[in-house]
C-alpha cells in the first residue's frame, strides 16, 4: 500500500468519561474515520509523538493502537509503523467499533452517550441497529442460570476448546423447533461470535483467492472478513426478494446471504429463491453460508423455515446462527451447522485460531435453554418488539409520510429509504446534532448506490416512538 510521510500530527478528541484512557483513544480514531478525517492508507503518528500530542504517558496510545490493530481499524508493519487499513472506513460508518461497550437496561429517560458528530451533545434517541433491549431480560432466571454453570467443576484439559456437549444438545433441540433444521449435537459447532466465525471460515473452506458472492447492501463484516483474509469478493444487488440466484456464476466459490430478514434491508427470500439457490449449489459444487439473521423475530408474516431445512441443503448450505439478537451481543455465542464433510476443517481451524466460547458462559446459556427460560424470553420479546415496530411505523407514516419504508416485517430495525442523491452519512451526521443516532445505508453498500437511514427499534420504548420521530423530521428538514 502507497503511503505518504509519516504524520506528526493526529487531532483527537477524546471524550470524558470513565472508560479507560486507552478505549477513548481508540474510541477517538474511529470517530475520526467515521467523519472522513482520516482515510484507508493514511499513516498514523508514532505513540511516542502522539502520546505527547495528547500530553499522557506512551503506554495508553500503546495498548489504543494494539487495540485498533486487533480489531482491523489499523495495520502496524516493523519499520513503516501504523496506517488505516483497508475498508476501515467503512467499518466505522457501518457502527463497528474497537470495543465492546458495557451493556445496560434501555432506561426510559434520556442518557448521555458518545456521538460521533464534533460537538459533545446528549444522544436522546439511540437508533442504531443490532441492540436488542436487554431491560426486560428475566434477571432471576438469568442469575440462576450462571450460578448452575459455576456449580461445574471446569476441565482441565487445555489441548483443546471446551467440548459444549450439553450446549450442543439443547441447541440441536433449538432449531429444531424454532427454524426446522434437523441437526444431531454432533454436528454443531460452538463459535465467539459471527464476526469472528467469519474471519476464519475461508481459511477452513478453502476459499483464499477464490470468488465469494455478497450481497449489496449487506453485512459490512462479513464481506470485509472475506476480504481481509484472501477472498475476492463479487457484490451482487439485492432487490425486494433479496438476492437474486440467476446472477451467481459457476466460477463463485460461496454465496454468503441472509435469507430470512436481509440485512439491512429487511426482504425475505421467497422459496422459488431458495430453490433456485439450491439448484446453483448443486450444479457447481458451489457453497451456501446461511446467516440466518434476526430469524426469530417476524411480525406481520409467519416464518419461513431456515434454507438450511430444505431437502438437499445438508450437503450445500452451511447454517449461522447467535445469542446475540434474542439475548445479549456481548455474549459472543453463536452457532454453526456446517455439511459433514467440511466440519473437521472448520473445527481444525477455529482451534488453531483459538476461537472458543469459555466453558462456563457455554454452560449458563445451556442451562437457560434447558429450563424453558429462552422460551419464555423470546416470547415476551417479540410481543415488546411488535409493539415498539408498530408505533415508530406508525409515527413514521404521520410524520414523514412522504418517505418509503425497508424491512418492517421482520427482525429489530427497518430502513427510512433516500434518494439516490441524498448524501445520507451527511444526514445521518445532523440527526445526530439533533440528538438521533442513526446509520447510513450507504455505509452497508459496497459497489451499488442506496441511500437511506437504518432505524433500530428494539430500545426505543413506545411511550418516545412519536418524539424521536419527530427529532428524525426535524433533522430530515
Amino acid at each position: 500500500m502507497p503511503r505518504s510521510a509519516r504524520t506528526t500530527s493526529l487531532p483527537l478528541r477524546l471524550e470524558t468519561s470513565d472508560r479507560p484512557l486507552r478505549h477513548r483513544i481508540a474510541d477517538a480514531v474511529v470517530a475520526a474515520l467515521r467523519e472522513g478525517r482520516l482515510r484507508p492508507g493514511d499513516p498514523l503518528p508514532s505513540t511516542r509523538v502522539l502520546a505527547a500530542e495528547l500530553e499522557i504517558s506512551r503506554g495508553p496510545v500503546v495498548a489504543a493502537y494494539d487495540e485498533l490493530a486487533a480489531a482491523g481499524f489499523i495495520e502496524t508493519r516493523p519499520g513503516s509503523g501504523a496506517a488505516v487499513a483497508p475498508r476501515a472506513d467503512r467499518a466505522a460508518r457501518a457502527g463497528a467499533t474497537s470495543s465492546v461497550e458495557p451493556m445496560a437496561p434501555c432506561p426510559t429517560d434520556p442518557v448521555p452517550t458518545t456521538p460521533s458528530w464534533p460537538v459533545r451533545r446528549e444522544t436522546r434517541f439511540d437508533l442504531r441497529p443490532g441492540r436488542p433491549d436487554v431491560g426486560f431480560l428475566d434477571q432471576a432466571a438469568w442469575r440462576r442460570a450462571w450460578r448452575q454453570a459455576a456449580s461445574q467443576a471446569p476441565t482441565t484439559d487445555i489441548s483443546h476448546g471446551p467440548r459444549h456437549t450439553r450446549l450442543r444438545e439443547v441447541l440441536a433441540d433449538h432449531i429444531r423447533r424454532s427454524r426446522g433444521i434437523a441437526v444431531a449435537a454432533d454436528d454443531l459447532l460452538i463459535t465467539p461470535g459471527v464476526s469472528a466465525t467469519l474471519q476464519a471460515l475461508p481459511a477452513a473452506l478453502g476459499l483464499v483467492g477464490r470468488t465469494v458472492a455478497v450481497e449489496d447492501p449487506g453485512y459490512a463484516e462479513a464481506w470485509t472478513a472475506f476480504s481481509d483474509t484472501g477472498s475476492r469478493i463479487r457484490p451482487l444487488p439485492v432487490d425486494d426478494d433479496g438476492l437474486d440466484p440467476s446472477m451467481l456464476r459457476r466460477g463463485d466459490a460461496a454465496v454468503y446471504v441472509t435469507p430470512s430478514h436481509q440485512y439491512p434491508l429487511g426482504a425475505r427470500m421467497p422459496v422459488a429463491r431458495r430453490t433456485a439457490l439450491l439448484e446453483w449449489a448443486r450444479a457447481s459444487n458451489g457453497l451456501v453460508l446461511e446467516d440466518d439473521y434476526d430469524g426469530e423475530f417476524r411480525y406481520d408474516v409467519s416464518p419461513l423455515p431456515a434454507l438450511r431445512s430444505l431437502e438437499g441443503a445438508d450437503d450445500h448450505v452451511l447454517y449461522i446462527g447467535t445469542a446475540s439478537k434474542i439475548l445479549v451481543p456481548t455474549l459472543r455465542v453463536s452457532w454453526l451447522a456446517p455439511p459433514t464433510h467440511l466440519r473437521e476443517a472448520i473445527r481444525v481451524e477455529l482451534e488453531r485460531r483459538s476461537l472458543f466460547v469459555n466453558e462456563m458462559t457455554g454452560e449458563a446459556v445451556a442451562e437457560f435453554i434447558a429450563n424453558g427460560s429462552l422460551a419464555a424470553h423470546h416470547a415476551r420479546a417479540s410481543r415488546t418488539y411488535a409493539a415498539r415496530r408498530a408505533r415508530l411505523v406508525a409515527a413514521l407514516a404521520r410524520q414523514l409520510p412522504g418517505h418509503r419504508l425497508s424491512g418492517v416485517d421482520a427482525g429489530l430495525h427497518l430502513v427510512l429509504l433516500l434518494p439516490d442523491d441524498v448524501d445520507d452519512h451527511e444526514v445521518s451526521m445532523t440527526l445526530l446534532h439533533h440528538g438521533v443516532a442513526v446509520n447510513p445505508l450507504s455505509a452497508y453498500c459496497v459497489e451499488s448506490v442506496r441511500r437511506g437511514l437504518v432505524i433500530g427499534y428494539a430500545g426505543l420504548p413506545e411511550s418516545q416512538a412519536d418524539a424521536a420521530v419527530r427529532a428524525l423530521a426535524r433533522g430530515l428538514a
